[in-house]
């Protein structure tokens, strides 16, 4: 199905992975936001558990291995055209993860990722709606 113009919404994941005070962050290799640091995640397969996704995802992008706590929320991300068509439809499954093991460096699906520490994060080339997002998660968890 394509990513444009689908004739269903498409189911992603995305991980919210926290360790020694740094978020690991992936920078998009594909639309939507190609080039900015994100959260790593992506698109559940076909016969895929999500959990399992986004397990996959995340070590396909930064070659660290995770493991989902809790889901945190689900998000509807709904763009449409100048027509008003929808363009794209993502609902989007976000989760607190664990880190596991792995040396964080980029893998098959992103051109860049690495922990970064909170005290950086408005520095780097991200979102504002995912900056806001990471930085709530993180103070609610705790973590900051």
């Amino acid at each position: 199905m394509s990513r444009e113009y689908p004739r269903f919404p498409i189911p992603g994941v995305a991980a919210v992975t926290i360790n020694n005070g740094k978020i690991l962050l992936a920078v998009r290799g594909k639309p939507p936001s190609m080039g900015k640091w994100g959260i790593p995640g992506g698109i559940v397969e076909l016969g895929e558990k999500v959990e399992d996704a986004v397990i996959r995802e995340v070590f396909e992008e930064t070659n660290v291995v995770i493991k989902p706590i809790k889901l945190i929320t689900v998000l509807n991300s709904i763009v449409h055209d100048d027509e008003g068509k929808i363009r794209t439809h993502y609902v989007l499954l976000e989760y607190l993860c664990e880190y596991v093991s792995g040396e964080v460096h980029a893998a098959s699906d992103a051109p860049d990722a690495k922990w970064i520490s909170f005290e950086k994060l408005d520095s780097i080339d991200m979102m504002e709606s995912t900056r806001k997002f990471v930085k709530q998660v993180a103070k609610q968890e705790g973590y900051i």
